[in-house]
């Protein structure tokens, strides 16, 4: 079974691919990455790896005795990853960046941003108030958030202004780009959750999806962008004409010529 890996965010840059296409790209930074404990259970298994080195100092007493008997040096984040498990890995086997490979697609989780106490235009993309005459100040306000005497309250779940971001998300089917071993990379297409230093977990995608294919678009000159000239109004000009002579009827002349 391919567990996964713990990396950390380092950015977002850009690449060009061999066809001289522009990527953008999130680089991921993955360091001695090692499986810590195996939990069997009835129809899965539960794998535990840690990642990124710690100093023994900045860990409490539990977490000292923890790694000491595993004989493996501190580790600063841990996860869990659930699946099914081969005899190949074991305790202590460390996990590269090329696990993945170029062109692969993965799931990556992680918390989002946090940006605070949001209203419920930004927090639940509401359209907010007339911005007219007769709305005084609640121009963003939420509105209503309940009926009269029955039922006489707010019921769960209303949408309603609060905290916004710092909650787990995954993007999914994200395209690997390129993977390093010596350097402990790895680059994925497009956009990661999370702020810069933070830690996610990268597992292969169990949906893959079919990117989008858009049509070629029409220029100012009449041309697609693929270089070829579209005349649809001469041809149906011409197909008109050779309907009427083939059956017989004489084409139609404007004011000025029939004079």
């Amino acid at each position: 079974m391919r567990i996964g890996l713990i990396a950390q965010k380092v950015g977002m840059t850009r690449i060009f691919s061999s066809d001289g296409q522009h990527l953008p790209v999130t680089v991921l930074h993955v360091e001695n990455c090692q499986i810590l404990r195996v939990k069997k259970e009835k129809n899965f298994n539960i794998v535990q790896l840690g990642s990124f080195d710690q100093k023994a100092n900045r860990l409490s007493k539990p977490m000292k005795g923890y790694f000491s008997k595993l004989q493996i040096g501190p580790k600063k984040k841990l996860m869990e990853f659930k699946g099914k498990l081969d005899d190949e890995f074991t305790i202590g086997k460390q996990i590269l960046p090329s696990l993945f490979s170029p062109g692969q697609r993965v799931d990556v989780s992680g918390l989002s941003k946090g940006k605070g106490f949001a209203g419920v235009m930004k927090r639940h993309n509401f359209s907010g108030n007339r911005a007219s005459h007769g709305v005084s100040i609640s121009h963003r306000s939420a509105g209503s958030t309940g009926q009269c005497q029955d039922p006489g309250r707010t019921f769960k779940g209303k949408k309603m202004a609060g905290h916004l971001g710092s909650e787990k998300v995954t993007a999914k089917s994200i395209e690997v780009v390129a993977v390093d071993d010596n350097q402990g990379i790895i680059m994925l297409r497009g956009s990661v959750p999370g702020f810069k230093g933070a830690y996610v977990k990268v597992s292969d995608a169990k949906k893959i999806f079919k990117e989008k294919k858009h049509p070629p678009q029409e220029t100012k000159e009449g041309k697609s962008k693929d270089g070829k000239k579209k005349d649809s109004a001469k041809n149906s000009g011409e197909e008109s004409k050779e309907k009427t002579q083939a059956a017989g009827q004489p084409e139609k002349k404007g004011k000025n010529e029939g004079k």
